[in-house]
């Protein structure tokens, strides 16, 4: 059986993280960080942008900044010559 999120990948679903910055409420010179993960496709990210209008739509805190860090961790390989690094030149 292969892993729900390794399927994702296969199909170029990357690693995203998104740091989202909002005001509290009751505090609103304050502002508060969370950490959002899950598999995405960059650069639309369908999954974030549905997590925020859920946040908008439910949750009181607005939200201030967002930034987006994404890595794909499935694809072609790199490769480097060995002799640039050992044996003869």
């Amino acid at each position: 059986m292969v892993a729900v999120e390794f399927e994702a990948q296969l199909k170029g679903y990357g690693l995203t993280t998104a740091q989202i910055l909002y005001r509290m409420p009751d505090h609103p010179s304050l502002l508060q960080e969370f950490l959002w993960q899950h598999y995405d496709l960059a650069p639309d990210f369908p999954e974030l942008f549905k997590f925020l209008e859920f946040w908008d739509r439910e949750l009181e805190g607005p939200v201030q900044h967002v930034r987006i860090a994404h890595q794909r961790q499935v694809g072609p390989a790199k490769w480097r010559a060995a002799r640039a690094l050992y044996g003869p030149h």
